[in-house]
């Protein structure tokens, strides 16, 4: 990773510095078209030639039983056990606090407004399962899709072979999932959307994956007959901030956990000292050694970068302005700084703060906005799993007293019927 001196940097070049690795969109587009307009003509028949062709599907068996995931925790260790039922605990908790904004006013004598929240009625879950299978993700969606209560919760996830993962299938099971299905990719979204003979379709769509799930979820989210998504996504990423209070060792290794995602991964330290850049670089070198996913790390790297600035300020705004997925504040007192904060996904302070305990059991979610979305979209959440309908009732006396003000307004904007509307109750 080369070091760069913010000082040195022209202010042109600024937006290149903070630059993402390029999502060649066009490209994937042209290759993800087709496989939804084929599963969304042809249906089943389409859905399970792609996932024998992408996910090894074996058969022409789709849905995982209750009973199978049952059969398939069996062979979960216990300590496994006991490490996902802690993790379920703490997002359980952290997630039971949301979702229940509701309110009743009287805005003006006689005119009363409330507002409710109830769940979407069928949500899709994407777990991703290709190069990792994201256990994790099974907990993050499915704990607070459960919460908000939502009618029916289906799953999409690849199964390589015939059985499902131990550990996905004991996710699943705690997250009280209704329906499973061992496929994945584009296919799985288009799955999702449209429906297929025997599977209907669902409201919103959940859940991260690779570049063509993500252009999947983009293109059905804008089709009439598709369905809504969480948020636009692209490819993880952290952001360290850093002063010499920092200890090198977790530095390097908080980088290089988020590296390992992906080869297209970004990970960029903000320090204010030169000395800890180069002592994290020596860490980056030694790590790296001893980790199965090296070559995967390295590719990541290549995104990646230093920035030296002069202050801890400057560091932020930095931040503020490239607005990352996850944010590590490895400062002294961080506390000082956090009303500064305006754009992440997700923050993690001090140097016992790793990003990785946010990603797994701390209770926070770990589906967050990327590609700096963290500028206009939050975290996924118990109310991202719902929606608010809102309520009016007024009385005769109330209608009387608001009348003026919308007869006024409608008037002003020739929209005639609007004020009659209100003209021919008072008449009566």
């Amino acid at each position: 990773m080369k070091i760069i001196e913010l000082k040195k940097i022209e202010k042109r070049d600024l937006k290149k510095l903070l630059s993402r690795p390029a999502i060649k969109n066009a490209e994937i587009y042209n290759t993800v078209k087709p496989i939804l307009e084929n599963v969304k003509r042809k249906g089943k028949d389409a859905l399970i030639k792609y996932a024998k062709k992408f996910d090894g599907l074996k058969d022409d068996r789709i849905l995982i039983e209750k009973k199978d995931l049952l059969k398939a925790e069996k062979n979960l260790s216990n300590e496994l056990k006991k490490a996902i039922k802690l993790a379920s605990e703490n997002i359980t908790k952290f997630h039971e606090l949301q979702g229940n904004n509701q309110y009743e006013i009287e805005t003006m004598p006689g005119v009363k407004c409330w507002r409710k929240f109830l769940p979407i009625e069928n949500v899709g879950l994407y777990v991703p399962g290709g190069s990792a299978v994201l256990i994790s993700t099974m907990l993050m969606l499915g704990i607070p899709a459960r919460i908000a209560k939502c009618k029916r919760i289906v799953v999409c996830s690849p199964v390589k072979g015939r059985e499902v993962n131990p550990a996905l299938a004991y996710a699943a099971n705690l997250c009280e999932v209704d329906e499973f299905y061992r496929v994945g990719g584009a296919h799985a979204i288009a799955m999702l959307a449209y429906g297929i003979e025997g599977v209907k379709k669902v409201d919103k769509i959940f859940g991260p994956g690779n570049q063509y799930v993500t252009a999947a979820k983009t293109l059905v989210s804008v089709d009439p007959e598709g369905c809504a998504i969480d948020m636009p996504a692209g490819p993880s990423e952290v952001l360290v901030i850093a002063d010499e209070s920092a200890e090198a060792s977790f530095v390097a290794a908080d980088l290089l956990s988020q590296a390992e995602h992906g080869a297209d991964s970004q990970v960029i330290l903000i320090t204010t000292s030169k000395n800890f850049a180069e002592r994290t670089i020596n860490e980056i070198n030694n790590q790296i050694k001893f980790l199965p996913r090296k070559e995967i790390v390295k590719k990541s790297l290549k995104y990646s970068r230093i920035i030296l600035t002069e202050s801890i300020n400057q560091a932020i705004e930095l931040s503020n302005e490239y607005a990352p997925e996850h944010l590590i504040l490895a400062i002294k007192n961080p506390e000082r700084v956090i009303n500064k904060v305006i754009n992440a996904g997700s923050v993690f302070l001090g140097n016992y703060s790793p990003e990785s305990v946010g990603d797994y059991a701390s209770g926070t979610n770990h589906s967050l906005p990327t590609y700096g979305y963290a500028k206009s979209y939050g975290g996924v959440s118990v109310e991202s799993f719902m929606k608010a309908i809102t309520f009016q009732k007024l009385t005769k006396e109330g209608l009387k007293n608001i009348s003026e003000s919308v007869i006024k307004i409608a008037e002003a904007e020739q929209l005639l019927a609007h004020a009659n509307a209100i003209k021919i109750r008072l008449t009566k």
